[in-house]
């Protein structure tokens, strides 16, 4: 048969030895956890716990939202995050900064966002 002949069992071998050569190499490859993260449902790099929402911050407004105050713990061989930012509203496109107040707590600062309005918490951190 011709599928048989040396030159194909040839072809055949080289492209075999350079596929386990490029997986090798691929496989060889290691990074570093890294602490950032972003999207729903669980991030590897932090874990974040302990959430309050303040609507009673300095104002008599209570159908406004004035902080949220959170703590975030690197996992693994993550780093402590340097940049930290929240969005309360799944429709829009207002990001809050956050500032870290004292450890692994940090606080945003919110503003024009209805109590009712909030339907998400989703935090971005970075190193």
């Amino acid at each position: 048969m011709r599928i048989f002949r040396p030159r194909n069992i040839a072809v055949v071998v080289i492209v075999l030895f350079i596929a386990a050569i490029t997986y090798a190499f691929a496989a060889a490859n290691t990074v570093p956890e890294s602490g950032a993260g972003d999207g729903s449902g669980t991030i590897s790099g932090y874990t974040i716990t302990n959430v309050t929402y303040d609507t009673m911050n300095g104002d008599t407004d209570p159908s406004t939202l004035d902080t949220v105050t959170f703590d975030i713990a690197p996992t693994g061989g993550a780093s402590a995050p340097t940049e930290v930012s929240v969005k309360l509203v799944s429709s829009s496109t207002t990001w809050f900064s956050c500032t870290n107040t004292s450890g692994t707590t940090w606080s945003c600062t919110i503003t024009g966002v209805n109590t009712l309005a909030a339907d998400e918490l989703r935090v971005v951190a970075a190193q």
